[in-house]
């Protein structure tokens, strides 16, 4: 089993590597302007996956994924010579969508906040469907005024007042 941070060091090792050649010796038309963004690779550090972006639209990004492609074995040479493995690491390039999630996002949060404002301006000239005051409240003197003259020396107290009987 491969340490995780010996790992880790191997995948910003490809990234740096491949940022440099992709930056210095390839010399190819169809790559766009292109950033290594990431790079992955698996336990037994046999597989790399390395993420990038391409400033432009989806020509220049299909064009920049040929031009990567075609340069793959330069690529993995220079990788597996520097590294100094017993076996050069495959590379997979894959296009970092990142731009694109970050607008959607921005996006979804922008209509949030459009709904919130919304709702405030509803709200502020919004109204109580019902009385200021929604609970009874009973006035004191009116209980002292009607149970002054009703009082009866026949009732007995064994029954709880208010119809609750059990």
């Amino acid at each position: 089993m491969t340490d995780p941070a010996k790992v880790r060091r191997h995948a910003e090792r490809i990234r740096e590597l491949v940022a440099s050649v992709v930056r210095s010796q390839i010399k190819d038309p169809r790559l766009g302007m292109i950033t290594i963004t990431d790079a992955r690779i698996t336990a037994d550090l046999r597989d790399a996956t390395v993420f990038y972006t391409v400033l432009g639209d989806a020509a220049a990004q299909a064009s920049t994924a040929a031009a990567l492609e075609s340069a793959k074995g330069m690529l993995r040479s220079t990788v597996g010579k520097a590294l100094g493995l017993r076996h050069s690491p495959t590379l997979t390039f894959v296009l970092d969508d990142v731009q694109d999630q970050v607008k959607h996002i921005d996006d979804l949060l922008a209509a949030a906040r459009n709904a919130d404002a919304e709702v405030q301006r509803l709200a502020a000239k919004a109204q109580y469907a019902g009385e200021p005051q929604p609970y009874r409240v009973e006035d004191e003197d009116t209980d002292e005024v009607e149970g002054a003259g009703t009082e009866d020396a026949d009732t007995e107290d064994d029954e709880p007042r208010g119809g609750d009987r059990r």
